[in-house]
């Protein structure tokens, strides 16, 4: 993914990253076991990045409509503590965090694929919409990513912020 100068320059800004989760962090499938259990399929290569960011000190969170304990245990084995779920009004959750993080709009990136996101995508300084977001989203967006939700959208996002923040990690190390 090539990304713009103007992009660049937001990114660098960013202290918060937002997920969505389903159609973002999952390609936006729910699958139910016979027994009435649900199941959501994640990337590793986005769980890697979110992880990178926290372990860098970004801060990040999800703000879901749906409630999960499968998002609840798979944020938990990132680190992402600032965990919303149930929140159809992500815009409420979105000031209390800015407000608990003493941040602003242009600290902030989102990453969105549906209508319910547009509220905080159209307030953030960097509001990316995945490739194959609602028309409403891919038209609000900041950025577009070449990438649909579960598939290394949210990667792309993290190695963004991560390199024009100038943030690396020595994995000969030994340590994560």
């Amino acid at each position: 993914m090539v990304w713009t100068d103007e992009i660049k320059a937001l990114a660098k800004q960013i202290k918060l990253v937002i997920f969505d989760v389903d159609g973002v962090l999952t390609d936006g499938s729910l699958y139910f076991t016979d027994d009435g259990r649900e199941m959501k399929k994640f990337n590793v290569k986005d769980g890697l990045g979110v992880s990178l960011l926290v372990q860098h000190g970004i801060e990040v969170a999800v703000i879901t409509g749906r409630s999960s304990v499968i998002v609840a245990e798979r944020m938990k084995s990132l680190g992402v503590n600032h965990v919303y779920q149930g929140r159809m009004n992500k815009l409420e959750t979105y000031d209390n965090l800015k407000l608990a993080l003493q941040i602003d709009d242009s600290q902030v990136a989102y990453v969105g694929d549906d209508i319910i996101d547009l509220p905080i995508m159209t307030r953030c300084a960097l509001a990316v919409a995945v490739a194959d977001a609602h028309r409403k989203v891919l038209d609000a967006a900041t950025v577009v990513v070449d990438k649909k939700g579960g598939d290394g959208a949210a990667r792309l996002v993290c190695d963004l912020i991560m390199d024009v923040q100038g943030i690396t990690h020595d994995f000969t190390a030994g340590h994560q």
